[in-house]
């Protein structure tokens, strides 16, 4: 059995294997961790300022709505080479983890803020005119309204996000960044180790699959609510 395990994987570095996991785990949790708190208030500010919603601005919602479709149609190996000097100005560095964050949130989160657009636009009007009715502030019909009202479905736009960020970081790899992506580059592609990139195929699936069963277990428990 030994034998034979050593001849399927015989390439694999389990120890690489391991901290290009973790590498992955890290872009994975500090992109979408900024992709959120970017994202989110955006969102928010492309529903409030949307046609027939509270503080309707038509210039304001259609540039807005413009830089988020421009960014979210613009392929995400073409944005990461393009933000390069972006990035090294913010991180000091293009490479590894860090130089690869800024263009996963640039990357990911217009394409939040959409979903959360979206989700917020399923919320009852009736829900919100009645905040109105008894007196609420802007903050207080944001907050103890909105939000709380669209929360599955925000959470299901985070799930999504984070599943998009997984294929991102893959990505990410073709410029150095670290991670699965860039193992499956450099030695499943360019060494033609197909033990290395069925590995890293493999854990990348089970790292969407947790995600997804994460998200839908959350998504079911608020909707009960």
């Amino acid at each position: 059995m030994d034998a034979l395990f050593s001849s399927l994987l015989g390439n694999v570095d389990w120890y690489e294997i391991w901290l290009a996991t973790l590498d992955t785990l890290l872009m994975l949790g500090g992109s979408l961790l900024f992709t959120i708190v970017l994202g989110l208030p955006l969102g928010v500010l492309l529903f409030l300022t949307g046609p027939r919603q509270l503080f309707e601005n038509g210039p304001l919602y259609g540039f807005l709505s413009f830089v988020v479709n421009v960014l979210r149609s613009l392929p995400f190996i073409i944005l990461l080479i393009v933000m390069i000097p972006f990035t090294v100005l913010v991180t000091g560095t293009s490479l590894g983890v860090a130089g690869a964050i800024p263009p996963l949130v640039v990357g990911a989160a217009p394409f939040f803020a959409r979903l959360v657009e979206t989700a917020l636009r399923e919320v009852d009007r009736g829900i919100i005119e009645a905040t109105q009715a008894m007196g609420a502030t802007t903050r207080q019909i944001i907050f103890n309204a909105l939000l709380p009202e669209a929360r599955p479905g925000i959470i299901a736009a985070v799930t999504v996000t984070a599943i998009t960020l997984v294929s991102y970081t893959a990505m990410a790899g073709v410029v150095g960044a670290g991670g699965l992506g860039d193992l499956a580059i450099r030695f499943g592609y360019q060494r033609f180790q197909t033990d290395v990139m069925v590995v890293t195929v493999v854990l990348l699936l089970v790292l969407v699959q947790v995600l997804q069963s994460v998200g839908d277990k959350l998504v079911t428990h608020f909707s009960r609510k």
